[in-house]
């Protein structure tokens, strides 16, 4: 496990101008009759990993597994963090390092570190050990610290739409859009010479909108996109502390193109 301290501030901002930039990204599903899949999950796993930590493969395999028992919203977000070692990481984004030190606000930590797996954006830990993950994942369920709002997506022509259930609190609806599978292989720095399988490698996450405990429906608009930078997306209903930090997730799905064989 590798650690990472830093003073650097980050904040999780929460506005409802970022619908405009959702519109711009929604197009994730190439095909108007492209074949979507829904989970229907028991929990979130976010791993934050990088390909320049010796520690991370092992996570990266673990994570893996999870996506292939497909019962959990699994989300890799790649850290740049350890870009000094000797080998950027190609799939590592600000966002996604911000993402984790606000992560660690929330925790009271003043550092972070890889590999590191968030469930229900309630506790953390190290990320290598799958059957350990999904048995916290069962006792935050257990204790009523799992997924308890219903959340429904569905794509038509050139619009998404968002069905957030009935619950207690406040929440945002956070979009996070993600590539399924990519391989990669490591030139330089600790893990030279591996040839590296990365899923659900998150590229954007955008806030498009708030619950406060009333059934809420969001319909964006979509357009065609010609690259193929993200094919699936999740989307958590995420809680905030008081300082703005990511905090609890009461809520999850997850839909994507056809799903890579795996």
């Amino acid at each position: 496990m590798r650690h990472k301290n830093s003073d650097k501030t980050t904040a999780w901002v929460t506005a409802w101008a970022m619908v405009a930039l959702a519109v711009s990204s929604l197009f994730l599903f190439p095909g108007q009759g492209a074949a979507e899949e829904f989970v229907e999950p028991k929990g979130v796993v976010e791993l934050f990993t990088s390909q320049g930590c010796r520690s991370c493969p092992p996570a990266d395999r673990a994570f893996e597994k999870l996506v292939r028992q497909g019962e959990v919203v699994a989300l890799s977000y790649h850290v740049d963090y350890w870009n000094y070692l000797g080998w950027a990481d190609t799939l590592a984004t600000p966002e996604n390092t911000e993402r984790q030190y606000a992560y660690a606000k929330a925790f009271g930590r003043s550092g972070v570190y890889t590999p590191q797996a968030v469930l229900n954006g309630r506790e953390h830990l190290k990320g290598t050990d799958a059957t350990d993950i999904d048995r916290r994942l069962q006792r935050l369920q257990s204790a009523g610290k799992g997924l308890v709002v219903p959340i429904r997506a569905s794509r038509h022509d050139d619009q998404l739409s968002i069905s957030v259930g009935a619950g207690r609190g406040k929440a945002n609806v956070v979009v996070v859009y993600f590539r399924q599978h990519q391989a990669v292989e490591v030139l330089k720095g600790e893990n030279t010479g591996q040839n590296l399988d990365y899923w659900h490698s998150v590229t954007d996450v955008q806030t498009v909108g708030m619950w406060d405990g009333k059934p809420l429906d969001l319909t964006l608009p979509a357009r065609r996109m010609g690259d193929d930078k993200s094919d699936g997306c999740a989307i958590l209903l995420q809680a905030a502390d008081e300082k703005g930090n990511p905090s609890h997730i009461v809520g999850a799905t997850m839909m994507m193109v056809k799903p890579k064989t795996l």
